[in-house]
Parts: C-alpha cells; structure tokens; sequence
C-alpha cells in the first residue's frame, strides 16, 4: 500500500494564492507522501482554443521525477448525460483528451465521472438510474477503450447523488465489463446517498484500483439550524444527504466514521493499491493535511 494526497486536500491554499501545484507537491514529498494524486482545479490542463497545456504537463511530469514523487492518478469531474447528442459528443472527447494528457503526465489510471456531482435530487431516483443505465454503460465503455491503447485503467467513483451506493456502482462496473475499468472507493462519499460507509467499503473493495480516505461529520438536519446547503463540501461547508441528513468534512478519525474498521477491512482484504488522503473540512488545509496522514499512517499499522 502507497499512502499520498489529493492535490484537492490543499485546494484551499492554492484558492488563496498561498500555493501553487509544485508548492503542494512539494509540500506533499516533505510530508513522506509515496504518492500524489492530481485533480484539475485551478490548472489549465486544457488552453482556450482545446488544446493541450505542454507546458503545465511537463512542468508537472518533470517536477514530480525531480521530486522523485509518483503520479498515481488523474480526477476527472464530468457529465455525459447532456441534453444533446452533440454536447454528449463532446464531453466524451473533453474526457478522452484528459486521458491523453494523463498518459502524458506518465500516469497508468486515471478517474472520470458519468454525471454532475449536482444532479438535482429528484433527478436521482432509481427509475431515473434505470433510464440512462445504457448512457453511462456506453461512454464509459467508450472511454475505458480509448484508454487501453496507453495501457490504462479508468476508474468510477462512487461520486455525488447519482452514479454513487455500493450497489449502484457495482452493478455500472459489472455492465461496462471492461478488464480495465475498476473503481475509485471514496469511503466518505457513500454518506451522499445514506450508505453506510463501512459496510459499503466492504462490499466494493474487491473493486478498487484507488482509495479515497476521508472522514465525516453526521447530523440531524433538523437540529443544525443554517446548514446544508446542497452541492457544496468545500472548506468544510453542511451539505445534504438524499436521505435528509447533513454532513461536513472532518480531519480523519475525528469525525464520524469508523475509520479504524474501514482500514482494518481494506487491509484484510488484501488491498495493496494506492491510497490517498482527500481532506475537505473548515480547518486549516496544510495542518489539517498533516494530521490525516499520520492517523492514517498510525491506524494502517494497528488494524
């Protein structure tokens, strides 16, 4: 097992103008990250025109050898579920030119969504996962095969209030049926859909070719007066559950979840891939951070 970062855990002071993406790299290489995982916000992976920032992926590439930091993987948010043809069209190409940028960077697996973290509820039912089950089948399958000729895996995130539940994700990987797509397991996200988490990691698991590692806080909306506003968990912000609840990001092994039975379930299973840490909650980022990965760190040898 390789424990790293999300790019995404310091978003907070990249935000703010404190850190760049090399910033964070290195601060992730001082850290004894033996990974680094990459999502796109504030990078211009892609330039006006939709074609391919050079200098941005080499300046990556080449800072992380320099680093001798690995790229483990690339987190895509997307949607293919669009009112159009034509606009599903192109936001199968917008993911197939980000699959060429990972395989660029030197990358072996690179995560994409089917559907918007913001789909509104009532568009989440199961009839609803029914009706465009063929859609999310068909691009991804699409996708998986574009990546094969770099020798790549895609992965599904259990992501959002949609295209996320041990079931439904499972059930979307088996249909696709490609030897190269396998699952991004955030175990904090089932929480969007009122899984619950740890008997859910039990059940995808065996799926994973990459780990999330977050933690939550739970509450009774009804007792959290001014919170939960939907669609939005960044830097700590309430946000709603289908089923009703609140949650709120929380520094690993202090808020809600039982991460002690998380990691003894994935390390029993026999998981040996990449594991990174995504903190998302109101307390400094770069402490916040640091703090994750020593409980981490700390629990993985315990379990």
């Amino acid at each position: 097992m390789r424990l790293g970062i999300s790019s995404y855990c310091l978003f907070a002071s990249m935000t703010e103008g404190k850190m760049s993406i090399f910033d964070v790299m290195d601060w992730a290489k001082a850290h004894q990250c033996e990974h680094f995982e990459l999502v796109p916000f504030l990078l211009d992976f892609l330039l006006e025109d939709g074609s391919i920032n050079q200098k941005l992926v080499d300046g990556i590439r080449e800072h992380a050898a320099k680093l001798n930091l690995p790229l483990s993987t690339f987190s895509l948010n997307a949607n293919v579920l669009k009112d159009t043809e034509a606009e599903r069209r192109e936001e199968i190409e917008r993911i197939k030119k980000y699959i060429d940028i990972a395989h660029m960077l030197g990358l072996k697996k690179m995560r994409h969504d089917t559907v918007a973290f913001s789909r509104p509820f009532d568009q989440c039912t199961p009839e609803a996962f029914e009706e465009v089950f063929p859609i999310l089948v068909a691009s991804s399958q699409e996708c998986a095969d574009y990546a094969a000729q770099y020798g790549m895996n895609t992965t599904l995130e259990n992501h959002g209030f949609f295209a996320n539940g041990a079931d439904r994700v499972i059930r979307l990987l088996n249909a696709i049926d490609r030897p190269n797509v396998r699952m991004t397991m955030d175990v904090g996200n089932f929480l969007c859909v009122d899984d619950q988490s740890e008997m859910a990691v039990k059940k995808c698991v065996g799926y994973a070719d990459m780990i999330h590692l977050k933690d939550f806080y739970i509450r009774d909306k009804r007792r959290m007066p001014a919170t939960g506003a939907r669609f939005n968990c960044d830097f700590g912000n309430w946000f709603e559950t289908i089923g009703g609840r609140v949650i709120r990001g929380a520094i690993l092994g202090q808020g809600d979840l039982d991460i002690w039975e998380i990691l003894r379930v994935i390390k029993h299973a026999g998981y040996d891939g990449d594991i990174s840490i995504e903190f998302e909650g109101m307390e400094p980022c770069e402490n916040a951070t640091a703090i994750c990965l020593e409980t981490a760190r700390t629990i993985w040898e315990q379990v």
